[in-house]
């Protein structure tokens, strides 16, 4: 199909020329870091890695971050590319993705102060706080040195067979902590004013641009939107822009908030395309192409940005992890079997913060292209599935793609299992798409659905199936105390599924996700910023002319009042809320506190009677009674393995996967990987 004649997305799909290359489409897959940087054999699963996405019609590729030096390094012995030797080992990414006919850049990144190692350097000897190592404060010659290790890096991609780079000039790292006043408080030539402290950037475009020549794309990300205080002007961001046009840049790439910023910038709970206005006002100011970014993670959504002249060209990483085939997809108006990035958080970024290989929750095979391989089988088997939950949808879907003979039972009357009720809570609406996703997938793989059928043992055995997977989910656990049958007693799923009506006062006993999900769905009112701009912007006080320092000094946000009152309690010591996710916890621990939830740690459930909950509070000894209409229980859950000892009694070939397996928390990443580890070896 000519992209050209695509009626549905003729801007999407429209190439763009970009100095000697052309663009086959106006995607660009934005940086991550995945983790095979830095391990063993790493190159050449990163090369399988890009390649997929090349092959699936990705427009131009950025690799996750490469240090220029030692210093700039992520974390200790992170990649960095400054010699030949290095370079070379580049070239079985390059070489596949071209291969694949794709593009791709590699992205220059110096972390600054963010450097989690102490080596780490910065304009000002100032601690950043997301990392424990303080800072050196760069001299003139070490700045000087870094500035050519900038060029030297970008020689060595060149050599290395990448069409480009990226100079990563935004989220806080260390060209950004050159240009903003929050973190340089230099007098000297490369501080004070802000032309001296913008120096830093246009020296290394200047020198990068007069080192590679003209046939070599540079794009700069910069940050026009920093979400902190000292950060820039948008008069400050449009002056660097066309000072960086001026000096060699070939693309611009929006880069919105530093890492430090409180405020959830490509998280769930962030509406799709809510910083495209932001590059809009760039429109126009330069006239080399404008890329946006954030939350931009179907085809619609990005045409819709383009189409709207908010950019030239869309980024969108974490939804290339999602689903490598996505541009193919639009492109033969195949968009219901997209598999979309729920910017969930909780495989890719969680993973790169915790030092382990990223992926992605709704597609575990992202980053593991090499080791989870799905292969038809040459003796299909009869295989039943209980349970249409995330772990039973990705099994079933995986083995009948491979040949199996799938039949996939479960007592509810629609899919999703837990995903039902994660689907409902206020900022995680993207849960629909994965389950519209496994439903199109049941119908392309063939897999025998039926719904409201709850299975025996006996059902499953007279089957005689080859092989019987049981996904059958968890059961609420109870928590034991004198009144837990009480009328104001609910579970979670009573309240998620069931929707029972709840009183104006709550208690929540219970802090992990579902505690803290179920605070949320209970104190909620108004529009959710899952679907709303400007609730979104009202909500975590961002200016929506961009006119305030760094887009929110002054600003004071406006929090919609909560539905009820809640208190959110757990037996254990220390915060609320410790185990949530790495990178998205403290947005729900601010949410609740935005919506006044109370939150008491170390305490001892009593009892439930007509007077509420009677509680102990371990730290200081003293019993209480909360006055409360409901008491939520969401205390943890217990596996649902009902039929796993009368099937393996009988000789079957059983296996349990998800909650079923394993219940400590429910786990939609453990499932679905779970699920299609064990349909790729069936």
């Amino acid at each position: 199909m000519d992209p050209l004649n695509h009626d549905k997305y003729p801007n999407l799909l429209r190439p763009l020329q970009v100095g000697h290359i052309t663009l086959r489409n106006r995607t660009l897959m934005g940086s991550m870091h995945t983790g095979l940087e830095e391990v063993r054999g790493g190159f050449e699963r990163l090369a399988a890695y890009f390649a997929e996405r090349a092959r699936g019609g990705v427009g131009l590729i950025v690799t996750g971050g490469v240090s220029p030096n030692r210093e700039g390094w992520l974390k200790p012995f992170a990649v960095k590319l400054s010699n030949e030797r290095e370079a070379r080992k580049h070239r079985v990414i390059t070489d596949a993705v071209h291969a694949e006919g794709g593009a791709i850049c590699l992205q220059v990144l110096h972390s600054g102060r963010y450097g989690y190692h102490p080596l780490c350097v910065a304009p000002s000897k100032i601690k950043s706080p997301i990392s424990m190592f303080k800072p050196r404060a760069m001299s003139d010659r070490k700045i000087e040195k870094t500035i050519q290790a900038f060029v030297r890096c970008a020689e060595m991609a060149k050599l290395g067979g990448y069409d480009g780079v990226e100079i990563m000039g935004s989220e806080g790292y260390l060209i950004n902590q050159f240009i903003a006043t929050r973190t340089n408080h230099r007098d000297d030539r490369w501080g004070g004013t802000y032309e001296n402290r913008i120096r830093f950037a246009l020296e290394i475009v200047r020198r990068t641009r007069a080192a590679v020549g003209s046939d070599f794309i540079i794009i700069f990300r910069l940050s026009m939107l920093d979400l902190v205080d000292g950060g820039s002007t948008w008069d400050e961001v449009v002056t660097l822009a066309k000072l960086l046009e001026e000096a060699g840049v070939s693309i611009i790439n929006t880069g919105i908030g530093w890492h430090e910023a409180r405020i959830p910038t490509i998280a769930t709970m962030v509406p799709r395309a809510s910083f495209s206005w932001v590059t809009q006002r760039m429109m126009g100011e330069v006239s080399i192409p404008l890329v946006t970014s954030n939350r931009i993670n179907m085809p619609g959504v990005a045409e819709r940005v383009l189409a709207d002249g908010h950019a030239d060209m869309v980024s969108m990483a974490r939804p290339f992890l999602a689903d490598p085939e996505l541009v193919v997809k639009a492109e033969q108006g195949r968009e219901d079997e997209i598999n979309t990035c729920i910017a969930c958080n909780q495989a890719c970024l969680d993973h790169a913060f915790k030092n382990k290989i990223a992926s992605c929750l709704v597609n575990p095979r992202a980053c593991h292209e090499t080791e989870i391989v799905s292969k038809k089988v040459a003796q299909p088997k009869r295989i039943a599935v209980v349970g249409a939950g995330p772990a039973g949808l990705a099994f079933s879907t995986e083995a009948a793609e491979r040949g199996h003979d799938v039949t996939l039972f479960d007592a509810a009357s629609e899919i999703g299992g837990q995903f039902n009720m994660a689907k409902k809570i206020p900022g995680k609406e993207e849960f629909h798409e994965t389950i519209r996703y496994f439903g199109r997938r049941l119908e392309l793989t063939g897999v025998s659905l039926k719904l409201g059928q709850r299975q025996s043992a006996d059902d499953l055995l007279e089957g005689a199936y080859d092989e019987i997977v049981l996904a059958t989910g968890v059961h609420p656990r109870r928590i034991n105390i004198d009144g837990e049958d009480h009328p104001k007693v609910l579970k979670y799923t009573e309240v998620l599924a069931e929707e029972r009506e709840v009183g104006d006062k709550v208690a929540v006993i219970g802090s992990g996700g579902i505690g803290f999900d179920v605070s949320e769905y209970l104190t909620h009112t108004g529009e959710s910023t899952g679907l709303s701009i400007p609730t979104y912007l009202t909500e975590w006080g961002i200016d929506p002319e961009n006119v305030a320092r760094g887009g929110i000094e002054g600003v004071e946000a406006e929090h919609s009042p909560a539905a009820r009152e809640v208190i959110m309690m757990q037996r254990s010591e220390g915060r609320l809320g410790s185990r949530l996710g790495k990178t998205t916890g403290w947005i729900h621990r601010a949410t609740l506190k935005h919506k006044s939830v109370e939150m008491l740690p170390n305490v001892e459930y009593l009892k439930v009677d007509d007077r509420g909950l009677h509680i102990r509070n371990k730290s200081t000894d003293r019993e209480e009674v909360l006055d409360v209409d409901n008491v939520i229980i969401c205390a943890g859950q217990i596996p649902n393995r009902d039929l796993f000892d009368s099937l393996r009694a009988s000789g079957a070939n059983v296996h349990l996967i998800g909650g079923a397996d394993e219940a400590a928390e429910l786990d939609a990443k453990r499932a679905i990987d779970q699920g299609t580890r064990l349909a790729v070896s069936i």
